[in-house]
Parts: structure tokens; C-alpha cells; sequence
């Protein structure tokens, strides 16, 4: 989370502990209040709406509530984590299980609901797990502060993937900058004509500057031009190569060098031994190298070119069988070009 996140308070630590409790073999683990808080009375009293939501405690910047799973909806907003590896996602379950859900999620109020704005993982734990709820922080948000929270906190993480990253990257960006992908990127690259000394420095706007270099430095750790160059390529993959990056099952090194084959059938074989056979990256661009095709010979074009070039340097000029050889050919040549034979 952000630096600013009030897990971080020593009260809201406390009142976690307290929140959690030591489960009791055979019950649900679910993160409740004390048996003597009001809201313990949850255990016999009808499921209350969102509205009669029994507020634990608050910290100086938000409430924490014990929230009900049925009233947390997903946002609609395109989230930067769009896959979670199955192994991973069945060990959180498995500590849900054991323990409970030990950091609290991040939720705006929504209508009668509440929309996630940080932590599907152990939402989706949770639910995996069996609970009915779940602690949280209830924060008031926009849209647009929703989803900036959220991409931050994403790009914060260290398991996120080149692909998740590059397109959370992307996206703050554009949601800061007011605009979309496309553009952002036509920034980028006008920043790097200036570093360069091939475009005006008035090309791009102060405050836009500001913004691109106030997101790379709070969120990733490399340079805005690095970025351009190292990670935006990633977006022209082929799908299916693309895909294999964003779920783990490739590197993006490797990915780079099956992306180079021009069959769609050789890149989808070479793909799927890369994944079954765990090849290495020398040995995947020993491949690609052996399924691209032999270099052509020369266009037509280019020989002829080369033919005349060559018989202008030459002395066939001063040679008299030459000449006649070279007429000779010449009339050949000109029957075939003539538009009678074309």
C-alpha cells in the first residue's frame, strides 16, 4: 500500500489483532470483533444491509468496518492485475483457511455497496475460503481517484509482471495526463527526440514533464526513456505471445526471440515447447534462427541494377565481340520487356 496507508498506524495494527482473533477449530475464520463488541451480535440477528454497517473503529483518515463478501462488487475499470497464478492463489486461500485475512481490503462506497479498490487477491481468497466477510477500510473516493489509488498500489508491488506493469504504467499516465495511451506514448517518444537534440524543449509541456517524471519515480524503477525503449516494445508482441507473458508461462527475453518468427505455425510450436520443455534462451533462439527462411537470392531487379552498373565500368565498349554479344543480348532483352510480350 502507500506510505500514507493507516495499516501502518500502531492503533489500526492493534485494532487488526483485535479484529482477528484466534479462530476455533471447525469455525469459519473470519476477521470479527470481540465476543463482547455490539457487532458480535452478527452471530444471531438477521445479516444487516450496508447502511446498518456496525463501524469497528476509525482511524484519522478512514473507518474500518467488518464488510460482507455479497456486498462487495468488482470495479468495471480494466485492472492492472488481470491474472493470478493458480499456486499462489491457493496458498492466500490456504492461509485464509488457517488464519483469516490478515491485512484489511480497500473499499469505496458504491449505492447499497461497496466497490474493491485494493485487494482482489484476498477478496478472492476469501470467498474461496468460504468466509462471509471480511475486515476492510472504507475510504471516500471519485472514479478517477479510485483507479489511481489502485494503479499505484499495483505498480508498488514487486510480483507484478513486465506486461501488467508496462500497461499500469500507461495508464496512471494517462489517467494523470488527462489522456489516453496512444498519446502518452507520443510523449514519450518527443521526450526522447529532446534528450537527443532532435526536437525544441517547448515541444512538451512543463507540467506534463512534471507528471512523467513524479509517476516513474514513486512507481517503477527505471527512467522514462528506458521505459520507451525496453518496455513499450512488449505492447507489439503477437497475441499468443502475449498472453503467455501476462500468465508467467514465458519470459519476456524468450518471448522477444519466438516473437521474431514470421509463421504463425512456427511461432505457436515454438511457444509450446518453450513452455513444456522449459528451454533455455539460447536454445529458443538457436531455434528461431533454424525455422527462419534461407536469405533469397537476389531480386531480378537488383541483378539487372548490378548489371548495368557493372557493364558501365567495364571496357565491353572497346571489345568488338563483346559488343555484338552485348547487342545480341540486348535485343533479347528488350523482346521480352516489349509491351507486346508483357
Amino acid at each position: 500500500f502507500l506510505t500514507a496507508h493507516p495499516l501502518l498506524d500502531p492503533e489500526t495494527l492493534s485494532m487488526r489483532k483485535a479484529l482477528i482473533g484466534t479462530p476455533k477449530p471447525g469455525t469459519a475464520r473470519t476477521a470479527k470483533p470481540p465476543v463482547k463488541a455490539p457487532a458480535s451480535k452478527k452471530k444471531t440477528a438477521p445479516k444487516p444491509t450496508v447502511a446498518a454497517k456496525t463501524e469497528v473503529t476509525t482511524s484519522s483518515t478512514a473507518p474500518i468496518i467488518v464488510a460482507p463478501l455479497d456486498k462487495i462488487v468488482l470495479p468495471q475499470t480494466p485492472q492492472p492485475r488481470r491474472y493470478f497464478k493458480p499456486e499462489a492463489m491457493q496458498s492466500l486461500v490456504n492461509s485464509v483457511n488457517k488464519n483469516g485475512v490478515l491485512q484489511n481490503i480497500v473499499l469505496r462506497p458504491v449505492g447499497d455497496n461497496y466497490e474493491l479498490v485494493a485487494g482482489e487477491r484476498r477478496y478472492r481468497a476469501a470467498i474461496d475460503a468460504g468466509l462471509t466477510e471480511v475486515p476492510a477500510i472504507i475510504r471516500e473516493m471519485t472514479d478517477s481517484e479510485a483507479l489511481e489509488f489502485t494503479l499505484t498500489e499495483n505498480l508498488q508491488r514487486e510480483d507484478l509482471n513486465l506486461l501488467e506493469e508496462t500497461e499500469g504504467t500507461l495508464d496512471l499516465l494517462a489517467l494523470k495526463l488527462n489522456t489516453n495511451r496512444e498519446w502518452v506514448i507520443t510523449l514519450l517518444n518527443k521526450l526522447s527526440n529532446i534528450q537527443r537534440g532532435k526536437a525544441t524543449d517547448n515541444s512538451v509541456r512543463e507540467e506534463d514533464k512534471q507528471i512523467i517524471n513524479e509517476v516513474f519515480a514513486s512507481t517503477t524503477k527505471i527512467t522514462p526513456e528506458a521505459f520507451r525503449v525496453h518496455r513499450l516494445p512488449l505492447l507489439n508482441l503477437h497475441p499468443e505471445i502475449l498472453e503467455a507473458l501476462r500468465t508467467g508461462a514465458i519470459e519476456y527475453t524468450k518471448a522477444k526471440e519466438i516473437n521474431k518468427l514470421e509463421s504463425p505455425e512456427d511461432r505457436q510450436e515454438l511457444l509450446e515447447n518453450t513452455i513444456d520443455m522449459s528451454l533455455s534462451l539460447l536454445e529458443v533462439r538457436k531455434q528461431v534462427l533454424s525455422k527462419k527462411p534461407k536469405s533469397s537470392q537476389p531480386k531480378l531487379q537488383t541483378r539487372l541494377d548490378d548489371a548495368y552498373k557493372q557493364a558501365r565500368k567495364s571496357k565491353v565498349w572497346e571489345d568488338t565481340d563483346k559488343q555484338k554479344k552485348l547487342e545480341s543480348l540486348l535485343a533479347e532483352l528488350e523482346a521480352l520487356l516489349s509491351p507486346a510480350t508483357v
